[in-house]
């Protein structure tokens, strides 16, 4: 999900425009705020994971007796408030410190879970039980996270609310896509174990899980997650979806015969890009909704060789371009190295690239995040077989129904995720709880 903003907005740098008069109206009306003062107001614009373009209004209220913090941060009862400028619903409400200084603002007088329930339900336009479901409940504080008729989703939605002990609203936060029942594709669950058991045993893999206190790897039989599809035509890996906008699948092999004697200097990267309120209201399309054309895609192919054959003059083949993708004004490209260990941690490289220019700005490799386990005592051989390891934990699988956004048919299946809160110890045989390492 890629975010721009504007410039923080003093209150009194100019003449408040009537769209966002009406929002902050809207906004110190509904939490009680009359004895808050607007401090600041932003607008960002976000491409969301159907790339759609989102303009947010974020405002920042103090007390009326408070002030900004010497170290600049907000002082305790600050209200920071954000509003979807043109559904007019509210994504995030927070009271700094879980103080709240309004007046006649939202409250759950008998704190009870229908209460809170009753209140997302009216605030959202989601329905309980259909759309979200109870997760966590603790003192003062519920978590919920989104579903298809009570059916898990992937990736998932989050609502959160806190209350104080006079049972006032101290936060509140929504994030996830919540599709409509058009983006869904609904059917019977169907899927056993017994249908799915070669796949499964296809995802048991040795890991080496790196023990810290005793700076040794420990290889671990354990399950990769994968999604299968209810029809059982098809998998869809378990990843992030967070880099969806404009993405690209590569995975090219990165050569070259000669290197480049040119050093390689990291570019300052700006984030920030202003946005206006006629922007806002015009449904303006942001710059990382647009897909990467295919020109755009052999040009960076060009960049992000000539920037390995500078940076890393001797890897030619090593590298392997895996994706494209827009975030935050560039265009990111992700690469892995061509032989993987059995490692947790992988070796990755990030290229920043300029959207503009298509040229490399900067880099991120984590190579010195993983040298760290090269101090660590390996082992010498694997005593125990993949298939003895399948056996002793074949009945612990999980098999979840959840429904998984498919870009291809671009709606959510329902699939079964394959998981195992288990582990096989390579060394010993034995049955561990991953959680336990």
């Amino acid at each position: 999900m890629e975010i721009f903003q504007l410039s923080s907005q003093m209150i009194g740098d100019e003449e408040m425009d009537e769209r966002i008069q009406e929002l902050v109206n809207l906004t110190k009306m509904k939490f009680g705020l009359d004895s808050y003062s607007l401090q600041t107001y932003e607008i960002y614009r976000k491409v969301n994971f159907f790339n759609d373009t989102v303009y947010t209004l974020s405002m920042e209220w103090f007390p009326n007796h408070e002030t900004v913090n010497k170290d600049g941060s907000n002082p305790e009862g600050a209200a920071v408030i954000e509003i979807d400028i043109h559904t007019h619903k509210f994504t995030s409400v927070i009271f700094v410190m879980g103080k709240t200084y309004a007046q006649n603002g939202v409250s759950f007088a008998h704190f009870t879970k229908k209460d809170i329930i009753n209140w997302i339900e009216q605030e959202t336009g989601l329905t309980y039980g259909k759309q979200f479901n109870l997760r966590k409940e603790v003192e003062g504080e519920f978590h919920f996270m989104e579903c298809i008729d009570g059916v898990a989703v992937s990736p998932s939605g989050y609502i959160e609310l806190h209350f104080n002990k006079e049972g006032k609203l101290t936060f509140f936060s929504i994030h996830g896509q919540f599709p409509s029942k058009q983006m869904v594709r609904e059917e019977e669950y169907s899927l056993t174990f017994e249908k799915i058991e070669h796949l499964a045993n296809e995802q048991l893999k040795l890991i080496e899980f790196p023990l810290f206190e005793q700076k040794r790897l420990l290889p671990v039989f354990a399950v990769e997650e994968i999604y299968v599809k209810n029809d059982q035509t098809s998998t869809i890996p378990f990843e992030v979806f967070a880099d969806a906008n404009s993405f690209v699948k590569i995975d090219k092999p990165i050569y070259w015969n000669e290197p480049l004697k040119q050093t390689f200097n990291q570019k300052e990267l700006t984030w920030n890009e202003e946005v206006s309120v006629e922007q806002a209201y015009a449904f303006e399309q942001s710059p990382d909704s647009f897909p990467i054309s295919k020109e755009e895609e052999e040009t960076c192919i060009i960049a992000v060789t000539d920037f390995l054959r500078q940076a890393y003059p001797n890897d030619t083949g090593i590298w392997i371009l895996k994706t494209l993708h827009r975030e935050k004004g560039y265009i990111h490209a992700i690469l892995r190295t061509n032989k993987q260990d059995n490692r947790v941690f992988q070796r990755k490289l990030m290229l920043i690239i300029d959207a503009k220019t298509l040229q490399v700005m900067n880099d991120m490799d984590n190579k010195s995040m993983l040298e760290i386990f090269d101090e660590f005592q390996a082992y010498e051989k694997i005593p125990i077989k993949k298939e003895e390891a399948f056996e002793k934990i074949k009945d612990l699988f999980e098999l979840k129904p959840i429904y998984v956004y498919d870009f291809s048919q671009k709606q959510y299946v329902l699939c079964v995720k394959i998981d195992c809160k288990y582990g096989v110890n390579a060394l010993t045989g034995k049955v561990i709880a991953l959680a336990d390492l």
